[in-house]
C-alpha cells in the first residue's frame, strides 16, 4: 500500500515556499505535467489528446528516456509544451549522496534543455534544493497527485482525485509510463473535456 496525499497539504507549501507548488494569481488556468517520458505510445497518446483541447503542459523527463527516445522528445518540443529536468536515472533525492544527485541531473541536462526542475518521488534534500536553486534551476511540485502510478486505484478514482481536488492553479501530477497507462488513457480525456467545458485554459510552466 503507497502512502502518499492527493492534495499538498499547505504546511508543506509552507515549509518549502521556494518551490513553486501552483500558481495564485491567474484567470481560470490549470497546469498538467507529466513525469517519467518519453514513453512510446503513451506520450503519443498524451500529446494528441492535448492537441484536441489547444492545452499546453509540462513534460518532466527522465534523461535516458530522451536518450532513447529523441523523436518523441522532439515532438513534444514541436508541440509547443514545455520541457523539465527529472534526473536521468530516476534517482530517489532522499537516498543519493548529492554530489551524485547533481551530477545525474547535469547528465539529464545534456538532452533536456531547461531549468525546470522536479526531483522524482518528490524526494529532494532541502540541501540539494539550494544547491539546485543555486544553478538557476526552478523547482516546480505539485499541489495534486492524481495517484494515476498506483496499482490499487481504479481510473475512475484517479479521474476523481483529480476533478475534485484541482481549483484555479494548480500543478496537477501524472505520469507518462506504462505502469500509468490505463489510468491516463481513461482519466486524461475527461480531464481536458471537463475542464475546458468549465472555462479554463491549460497552461505549460514557464
Amino acid at each position: 500500500m503507497k502512502l502518499y496525499t492527493i492534495k499538498t497539504p499547505t504546511i508543506i507549501q509552507s515549509l518549502f515556499s521556494s518551490y513553486r507548488w501552483r500558481f495564485s494569481s491567474v484567470p481560470k488556468e490549470i497546469y498538467l505535467t507529466f513525469d517519467d517520458g518519453p514513453t512510446p505510445e503513451i506520450t503519443e497518446f498524451v500529446l494528441s489528446e492535448l492537441k484536441k483541447h489547444k492545452a499546453k503542459a509540462t513534460f518532466f523527463c527522465i534523461g535516458k528516456n530522451v536518450k532513447s527516445h529523441q523523436k518523441i522528445y522532439q515532438n513534444i518540443l514541436n508541440d509547443g509544451h514545455a520541457v523539465g529536468n527529472h534526473t536521468f536515472n530516476h534517482l530517489n533525492g532522499f537516498k543519493t549522496n548529492s554530489s551524485v544527485y547533481l551530477e545525474n541531473i547535469k547528465h539529464a541536462s545534456a538532452h533536456i534543455d531547461s531549468k525546470l526542475f522536479r526531483p522524482p518521488y518528490g524526494k529532494l534534500k532541502a540541501s540539494q534544493g539550494k544547491l539546485l536553486q543555486k544553478e538557476g534551476y526552478k523547482i516546480i511540485m505539485w499541489n495534486v497527485l492524481s495517484g494515476d502510478f498506483d496499482k490499487s486505484i481504479s481510473p475512475e478514482k484517479c479521474l476523481e482525485n483529480v476533478l475534485g481536488n484541482t481549483t484555479n492553479g494548480s500543478i496537477i501530477v501524472m505520469h507518462d509510463s506504462e505502469k500509468a497507462k490505463e489510468k491516463i488513457f481513461y482519466a486524461l480525456p475527461r480531464i481536458l473535456a471537463h475542464f475546458t467545458k468549465e472555462g479554463y485554459t491549460f497552461k505549460a510552466v514557464v
